[in-house]
């Protein structure tokens, strides 16, 4: 329900309002308009919640199949719900559900706005018969309380893993369709065990979904015990995985049904595992290569996590849709880049890491890419730093089916417009390279446009400072590509120059152009 209500979230202040309306509208009106959807975020989580004690006419909580008591606990640490919104919200018997705590001064309190809405939630759930997705910072304890009133629960979105802590028993015994599982961290000595005691208890083989957004402390309990569920197990997102993990990722080689794997390196040190810890590299090496379902893998900051992928791109029998490999570096990722030309069933890749302009490493990379002739979304960051007019022209050549492209580069000028004219698909183009283009180049390029390229996003992000637009230039391009195709443009200097360059309009006999064959940081300390 508060995913589809018009006032979750309170709206914001530009809610259902166009440029000409917020121009007209004072700003006390604006901050009567906050105050009114405040009414409204107010009104619709007590009606919800009265409505589980059946104090209200129509039953609505029985209705309700997600539940976010993070959007409640928003409202109530709100700056604006007090006074006269918070007295209307906990009028009645809402108000034992109050819990106040010390405020930043002497005999001062303030709304605990989490455990008013875990006290809250205590109510709600009472009569929610078929909700099926529960989130939020859910205290110990809660959750035990609530289990056993949800029957259809499947889904379990946490802020902290601790409310699992004797969870696993009461969902194998009332929810026999829960199989998903999101955690925003659980830094604790016994998460490892504990976790691993969750994952044994619940139901064997119904986990489908396991993702960790921030800080976890897991390791070879936690990882062994999905083990319990390598038949159902398709998703698997551990984005901040410790030494202990990294170090136990082998212990993952029974779960082979996965469609989805992200791994995210959260140590201070990246772990060199092919060369420190060869033999997890390896297992974990056999581990992925037999994966044969997967379609969507992301890698990132492991060091040497490009040498994981390459076995993956090189398995005929496995055709992925996504990649992502984030911190590798050029002279390391020949073979990587290579294995790349093997997986034409690619709709989406993303590449960050350090290029090198020695060698034949920017040849490569581009030789591979350009055989992904399926590919609609094309992020490169960084590794991409010395692509040429020359280089990216032919990935616009070879691609045509791009929607979405972000790529750097160096001294690119007007010269690769011709050939991105036509992706006739293309609706975001993020130019970060550093670039040299006129305004009758990008003019020229927006007339070109067709239907395909409705609403398309435009951004010019390093801009040589010698060929700085003018404002009256931006303006026209904006109007020009909002015209041609309702679309945007954005506009932004090289780094650190946009000061410079104000500084040569107010004074251009002062300051001299840059020299392009002299370096800015030339007698300077690296």
């Amino acid at each position: 329900m508060h995913e589809v209500s018009p006032v979750t979230n309170r709206g914001s202040s530009d809610v259902d309002m166009s440029a000409q309306e917020r121009a007209r509208t004072t700003q006390k009106a604006r901050l009567r308009q906050e105050e009114v959807m405040i009414i409204r975020w107010a009104q619709l989580w007590r009606i919800i919640t009265l409505s589980a004690t059946g104090k209200t006419l129509f039953p609505y909580a029985r209705y309700i199949r997600t539940l976010n008591l993070g959007d409640l606990e928003e409202l109530l640490g709100d700056a604006k719900f007090k006074d006269q919104v918070s007295k209307m919200f906990f009028e009645g018997e809402l108000g034992k559900c109050k819990t106040e705590t010390s405020g930043a001064k002497k005999d001062q309190t303030r709304l605990d706005a989490g455990s008013t809405s875990n006290n809250l939630g205590d109510i709600i759930t009472t009569d929610t018969p078929l909700l099926e997705e529960l989130s939020g910072k859910i205290e110990n304890g809660a959750l035990l309380r609530w289990i056993p009133r949800l029957p259809r629960l499947r889904l379990l979105n946490l802020w902290y893993g601790g409310a699992l802590v004797g969870a696993g028993p009461l969902l194998r015994q009332h929810c026999h369709a829960f199989n998903t599982l999101s955690l925003w961290g659980w830094d604790h000595p016994e998460a490892d065990s504990n976790f691993a005691d969750f994952l044994n208890e619940i139901t064997p083989q119904t986990l489908e979904s396991l993702e960790v957004f921030s800080v976890m402390s897991i390791g070879p309990e936690t990882l062994l015990a999905l083990s319990c569920h390598r038949e159902s197990l398709t998703e698997l997102k551990l984005g901040h995985v410790n030494m202990l993990a990294l170090q136990s990722l082998n212990l993952l080689a029974g779960c082979t049904n996965l469609t989805t794997l992200l791994l995210t390196d959260g140590t201070d040190r990246q772990i060199d595992l092919k060369n420190e810890h060869n033999d997890v590299f390896l297992e974990t090496v056999a581990w992925l290569g037999s994966c044969k379902k997967l379609r969507s893998v992301t890698i990132r900051k492991i060091r040497g996590g490009q040498e994981l992928v390459t076995p993956i791109l090189l398995e005929n029998d496995i055709h992925l849709i996504n990649l992502e490999v984030r911190g590798y570096m050029m002279v390391d990722a020949r073979d990587f880049h290579q294995a790349l030309a093997n997986q034409p069933s690619l709709q989406e890749l993303q590449l960050q890491g350090e290029s090198d302009e020695t060698g034949d490493g920017v040849a490569v990379l581009v030789e591979s890419l350009s055989q992904l002739s399926n590919l609609t979304d094309l992020r490169l960051q960084d590794i991409s730093d010395y692509f040429t007019d020359e280089v990216i022209g032919r990935l616009a050549r070879s691609l045509p089916k791009l929607e979405g492209w972000w790529t750097s580069g160096w001294g690119v000028t007007d010269a690769i417009w011709k050939d991105i004219t036509k992706l006739r698909s293309l609706r975001r183009l993020d130019m970060a390279a550093l670039s040299r283009f006129t305004a009758s180049g990008i003019l020229d390029f927006i007339l070109h446009l067709g239907p395909g390229n409705e609403g398309l996003a435009l951004a010019i992000t390093n801009a040589d400072i010698d060929c700085d637009l003018s404002e009256e230039d931006q303006n026209t391009i904006r109007e020009s590509i909002g015209a041609r195709v309702d679309g945007r443009f954005e506009f932004q200097l090289y780094r650190g120059m946009i000061g410079l360059a104000r500084e040569r309009r107010e004074y251009p006999v002062l300051i001299a152009p840059l020299d392009p064959e002299v370096s800015e940081f030339e007698d300077e300390s690296d």
